[in-house]
């Protein structure tokens, strides 16, 4: 159920009731800032006033008295100027909670009524190099989203727009003509097309001729030159090989590889289409779309002295008309209602001038650029994707190093008597917390901010860490180990009751769920449901604290073993719709 959904329509009921108006009013509902003054606060009265010509507060009073009648409410008051801070129900929130028992499946979290078509465009490496540190969090933004949007309900399209084309492949077939040693080509492929690749860039920027060659190269592959195509096919399939591999370890997948190489084919029809509707016009040999020109063009764009080039002079295509083309064939061919682009801030005017563009084509679909911060390291400056060396900090060391460092943290544990694992679980549980601490401690950040990359406070078992919250779903499962119960039978059954304090206060977060997930997929912000996730980890050490579990008798054992289930469930979905893992036993 979404509670402020709920909450809403009966507080739009009892303003119309209460007021005698002819029609709806918004309610307003929004959490209190303090739960000493309830849960929700109705701000509708504070609207009203102006409309009906009378103090807010002589309107709130009716509508908390109408309200305090609900089932749901247990107190309306009438605050402030004229708010109606309103407290829930204990028994009412004790009633979901066993609805949302029985739902293994969903956890109590509805399906979207209205079905969209979403592409998620993230990640997106370029053939022939290693993904870098720098790939991280389009990657794990990305995949949280699509998850997160996917579990809603939605039709979740997840595609690696991969960079596959363009002069890199010029210089590469020149390259590895040159240089090229089969033998590391076989045993590393990847880190043989990087060190050839550097040498053939190396050398093009000294030597004209070379240059040439590798733009002849280029355009024999663009032209479909059996022979270059077939190299350029290689690269691709061990690119890709390399590439599955680092998905594979951070439990990332896509339905569509699409790179720019898929669109190549429609570029020129790109260009010609902007040019005879007018949008783009030729300026020394290129083709560019001027602002300025465009009387519907957006205000902040028609400001923008630099035009949006689609069509370089010697007759290139670059990202611009690829992109074009990208948004046309997900519109045409994949039906998709809306795309989301996973991409850092310093994209943002590109994306801004792009979506302008579709929309002077008149392309019906809704886009928007998902933004990011930056990654920093301890001195607060980006975190370098090179090291002292030169050499590139590869995703894959990045996830070895996260690995190796919880191995460490739960050996120190176990020696400690503070975690309990079995010497044949160290690899996997060290696997699922170093991979999972990676990730939350990115996705708990709202992704528009920078953060510092801190490898102590990332893989840890206190505060607000993915360690910790794994570690308190480990303790949630232990509870039905130790006593030997299965939750799953339990929970078909159990009814939850809400009479301690600390039982009313995880109740209430528990409640909060299914807005969480919604409230995150709508804004596409997968920190809420990590902010969810802790708050409702402490409210449980808070509850475990307080009341007995396992040693409680009847009913109220059985409702502390629900009120445990829910919270393992919760952890557990949540974690799993922001790409992390958990285990049974720690």
């Amino acid at each position: 159920m979404l509670l402020e959904r709920y909450l809403e329509s009966l507080g739009s009921e009892a303003i119309q009731k209460a007021l005698g108006l002819d029609g709806p009013r918004p309610a307003l509902v929004r959490p209190t800032q303090d739960p000493k003054f309830g849960d929700f606060q109705i701000n509708g009265a504070m609207a009203l006033g102006k409309e009906l010509g009378k103090p807010p507060r002589e309107l709130a009073q009716p509508i908390a008295e109408a309200l305090a009648g609900v089932g749901a409410i247990a107190k309306a008051e009438v605050a402030g100027p004229g708010f109606v801070n309103i407290h829930l129900a204990p028994a009412w929130i004790a009633s979901k909670l066993t609805e949302a028992l029985r739902d293994p499946a969903r956890n109590g979290v509805p399906a979207v009524e209205d079905v969209s078509r979403i592409v998620v465009d993230f990640s997106s490496p370029n053939i022939a190099k290693q993904m870098h540190v720098g790939h991280l969090r389009s990657t794990i933004i990305g995949d949280a989203i699509a998850r997160i949007l996917s579990f809603m309900g939605h039709d979740v399209v997840r595609d690696n727009h991969l960079g596959d084309w363009g002069t890199q492949f010029g210089l590469l077939i020149v390259g590895m003509r040159e240089w090229g040693d089969d033998e590391a080509l076989q045993a590393a492929p990847v880190l043989e097309l990087e060190r050839v690749y550097k040498l053939a860039s190396e050398r093009a920027g000294n030597d004209d001729a070379f240059a040439e060659r590798a733009r002849a190269e280029l355009a024999k592959l663009q032209n479909g030159d059996e022979e270059n195509r077939r190299l350029w096919e290689h690269f691709v399939e061990v690119s890709r090989a390399t590439l599955d591999a680092v998905y594979a370890e951070l439990d990332v997948s896509f339905d569509t590889w699409l790179g720019e190489s898929a669109y190549h084919d429609a570029l020129p029809g790109v260009v010609e289409d902007l040019l005879a509707r007018g949008i783009a016009r030729v300026d020394d040999e290129a083709v560019c779309v001027f602002w300025g020109d465009i009387d519907s063009a957006p205000k902040a764009l028609r400001k923008q002295k630099t035009p949006f080039i689609v069509r370089k002079k010697d007759g290139a295509f670059l990202y611009s008309t690829t992109d074009i083309a990208t948004v046309q064939y997900r519109k045409e061919h994949l039906q998709a209602d809306r795309a989301l682009y996973v991409v850092d801030n310093r994209q943002g005017l590109h994306f801004q001038q792009l979506f302008a563009v579709m929309e002077l084509l008149g392309v019906d679909m809704d886009l928007e650029h998902i933004g990011f911060g930056t990654v920093l390291g301890n001195d607060g400056k980006p975190l370098r994707t090179r090291d002292a060396s030169g050499n590139v900090i590869t995703l894959v060391s990045l996830l070895e190093e996260s690995k190796q460092r919880a191995r460490q943290r739960i050996e120190e544990g176990i020696a400690e008597g503070r975690l309990r694992v079995r010497s044949e679980e160290i690899d996997e549980v060290s696997r699922v917390v170093g991979i999972g601490a990676v990730k939350y401690a990115d996705l708990r950040q709202n992704r528009l901010s920078d953060y510092q990359f801190d490898w102590d406070k990332m893989i840890s078992f206190q505060g607000n860490a993915g360690p910790y919250l794994q570690y308190a779903y480990a303790r949630c499962a232990s509870i039905f180990a130790k006593g030997e119960v299965d939750m799953d039978a339990m929970a078909a059954s159990a009814t939850i009751l809400l009479d301690a304090p600390a039982e009313q206060v995880l109740g209430k977060h528990l409640l909060r769920f299914a807005d969480v997930v919604y409230q995150a997929g709508t804004t596409s912000q997968p920190h809420l449901i990590c902010e969810h996730i802790y708050e409702l980890a402490r409210a449980f050490n808070g509850f475990y604290a307080e009341c007995p579990v396992l040693d409680a008798k009847g009913p109220t054992r059985d409702s502390r073993l629900g009120l445990t289930a829910l919270t393992a469930r919760q952890i557990r979905r949540g974690l799993g719709l922001v790409g992390i893992g958990v285990v049974d036993r720690m």
